[in-house]
C-alpha cells in the first residue's frame, strides 16, 4: 500500500488526459449508481469498490490512486465508512476535486455510532428517504461541474426521485405486511439501523457498525439465547461479509432445540453484480425489502417491486 504522501506526489506528476464527457470515481457502487443514473450520457463512472467488497476494511491499490488521480471528480460516502482510505481522500482532497456526499447530510437525521465516538452511523443509503438528500447533493456537484448540462442533469435526477418514490411506496407497504412480532432483522453486522427505524423494525448485528469490530464467544451466546427465548426463526446473511458468525449462531440454536433457517442473503455494504437489477440501488433496496418480507412471514412478490430480482 502506498502512503497517502505517496499518493499525492503520483497525483501531481500525473496529467489528465481530455475527457468527452466528466470522469468520475467514485468509492462505492451505491455512489456509482447513483452519479451514472443522474449524470447520464454525460459522465463516465468507476466504481472503487466492486461486489461483495467491504468499504470498512478496503484500502486504496496502487491503480484506486492512478485512478483517483486522473479523474474529474472523486466522490465518497463519508460518515467514516471508507475509515482504512479516510486519509488518502482528505488529503487527495487538497489538489483534486474531492467530495463526501453524506457528510452534508443534516446532523439530526444521522444516528450515533457505538463503535466510534463522535461520529454517525455510515449505512444511510438503507433509507430511500435519505439517499434522497444524497441524490440531491450528487446532483448538485455534477451541475456544479457542468453547467451548461444542468437541464439534462435536474431531469435525470427528477427521473430518480420518481423512482425513489416507488420503491418508497412498495417498502411500506410490503414491510407493514410483517407480523409485528417478527419484526425483528438479525444480521452479520449494524449495517441497517437506518433501515429499522425507517420501517419499524428492532434490528441486531452480531458485529458493530464496522466490520472491523469483532464478535467474541459471550456476544454469540447472548444472541443464541435471544433468538431462543424470543422464539427468532430466521437470520440473515450479507453479501459483503463472512457468514461464519450467523451460522455459529444457528447451530448455538440447534444445540437448545431450536430451529432457525437463514432467511436470505442481503445486500448491505455493497452491491450485486455489475449489469444486473441487483448491481443498481434501487434493486439491492428491493432485493432486501422483499427478501426480508417473504422471510419474516409478510406478503410480497418473488420477483419484487418491478419483477425484475432473480
Amino acid at each position: 500500500m502506498l502512503r497517502a504522501t505517496t499518493a499525492l506526489a503520483l497525483t501531481l506528476a500525473l496529467t489528465a488526459p481530455a475527457h468527452a464527457e466528466l470522469s468520475v470515481v467514485a468509492t462505492t457502487g451505491m455512489i456509482a449508481d447513483t452519479a451514472r443514473q443522474v449524470g447520464g450520457d454525460l459522465v463516465t463512472v468507476q466504481a472503487l469498490m466492486g461486489p461483495g467488497v467491504d468499504p470498512h476494511a478496503y484500502r486504496q491499490t496502487r491503480s484506486d490512486i492512478v485512478a483517483t488521480a486522473r479523474a474529474d471528480m472523486v466522490l465518497w460516502h463519508g460518515l467514516y465508512l471508507e475509515a482504512q482510505m479516510e486519509e488518502f481522500l482528505l488529503e487527495l482532497a487538497n489538489t483534486n476535486t474531492v467530495i463526501p456526499v453524506a457528510d452534508a447530510l443534516p446532523r439530526d437525521i444521522l444516528l450515533g455510532s457505538a463503535d466510534y465516538a463522535d461520529r454517525f452511523d455510515p449505512h444511510v443509503w438503507m433509507d430511500p428517504a435519505i439517499w434522497s438528500d444524497v441524490v440531491q447533493t450528487i446532483e448538485g456537484v455534477l451541475t456544479e461541474a457542468l453547467p451548461d448540462d444542468s437541464a439534462s442533469i435536474a431531469a435525470n435526477a427528477a427521473t430518480l426521485q420518481a423512482e425513489i418514490d416507488a420503491l418508497i411506496t412498495y417498502s411500506d407497504a410490503a414491510l407493514a405486511s410483517v407480523p409485528e412480532s417478527a419484526r425483528v432483522l438479525l444480521t452479520a453486522h449494524d449495517a441497517f439501523n437506518y433501515f429499522g427505524a425507517a420501517y419499524g423494525f428492532e434490528v441486531i448485528g452480531i458485529q458493530g457498525i464496522s466490520t472491523e469490530s469483532e464478535a467474541g464467544l459471550q456476544r454469540i451466546g447472548e444472541l443464541v439465547n435471544l433468538l431462543v427465548t424470543r422464539d427468532i426463526g430466521a437470520v440473515f446473511v450479507e453479501s459483503s461479509v463472512s457468514d461464519r458468525n450467523i451460522r455459529a449462531l444457528i447451530e448455538g440454536a440447534a444445540a437448545r432445540g431450536h430451529e432457525v433457517v437463514i432467511g436470505g442473503e442481503l445486500f448491505s455494504d455493497a452491491m450485486g453484480e455489475d449489469g444486473t437489477y441487483e448491481g443498481t440501488w434501487i434493486g439491492i433496496i428491493d432485493h432486501n425489502v422483499t427478501t426480508i418480507v417473504r422471510a419474516l412471514g409478510g406478503d410480497a412478490p418473488e420477483g419484487g417491486m418491478q419483477g425484475l430480482l432473480q
